[in-house]
């Protein structure tokens, strides 16, 4: 059977701007290319005690991601303002900018406190950026997301944080790692005690990894939309940069 030409399937469909019309295909999903370096992974956490667990559980997972091959950093929240409490060039909030910008993917690590993601976390994910003109910071980055929690295992705080990362337009893996009652599962020196917490944590570190070399190269194209290229440069950033909320 002949296949229809695109210009006789885009016939019946009249509502479609067919300038801006994208069949997806393989080739773009294959670049002649491959990026050198290793992944960049930022790593965020959500507790400013002394003995954070998910500070704790951030250092452990960066470990493995290093083991992995992979180039870390972790952004200490302490001293960051609440968002819109400060200017925008406060030192902390460029220097979590810049973190953003220079990373290929992350990942957020919250306690679940009163059923929720905490404020320091949400603090974090508020001061970076939506969108820096027509173009969003976040959009194409993988993200992997983890929770502690002080009693029985809960997904609260990780259901929330695959909203946020889907709001950020983020590649938000499939795995993820709740931790209940965290006080028992780390020693006196931190470090994670073995368990299947600690195996679900190497597994989510892992196809962290392999998502992020799976599409960093392809993640504009992975995220490019329809309804956006229809748009001008500047409709679109009249549309995502509204301040006044």
């Amino acid at each position: 059977m002949r296949r229809a030409s695109v210009s006789s399937l885009l016939a019946d469909l009249p509502n479609v701007d067919a300038t801006e019309f994208r069949q997806p295909s393989l080739e773009a999903l294959s670049p002649s290319t491959r990026t050198a370096h290793a992944p960049r992974i930022l790593l965020l956490y959500g507790s400013l005690r002394q003995r954070s667990f998910s500070r704790l559980l951030t250092f452990e997972a960066e470990r493995l991601l290093q083991a992995m091959g992979a180039e870390t950093r972790i952004f200490d929240p302490a001293g960051l303002p609440l968002p819109d409490g400060a200017p925008e060039s406060h030192p902390k909030v460029q220097e979590l900018r810049e973190l953003a910008a220079w990373s290929e993917g992350m990942v957020w690590t919250s306690p679940e406190r009163h059923g929720a993601m905490t404020g320091i976390l949400k603090a974090q994910i508020d001061w970076l950026p939506l969108s820096v003109g027509a173009v969003r910071p976040t959009q194409g980055k993988t993200l992997a997301v983890m929770e502690v929690s002080g009693g029985s295992q809960s997904f609260n705080a990780v259901n929330q944080m695959r909203i946020l990362g889907r709001w950020m337009r983020m590649i938000t893996i499939p795995n993820q790692s709740s931790v209940a009652k965290a006080f028992l599962e780390f020693d006196e020196d931190g470090r994670m005690k073995p368990s299947s917490y600690y195996d679900r944590v190497v597994d989510v570190m892992e196809e962290l990894v392999k998502f992020t070399l799976l599409t960093r190269e392809v993640s504009t194209h992975l995220v490019d939309r329809y309804s956006e290229r229809r748009e001008s440069a500047a409709e679109l950033s009249k549309r995502v940069n509204q301040h006044a909320l």
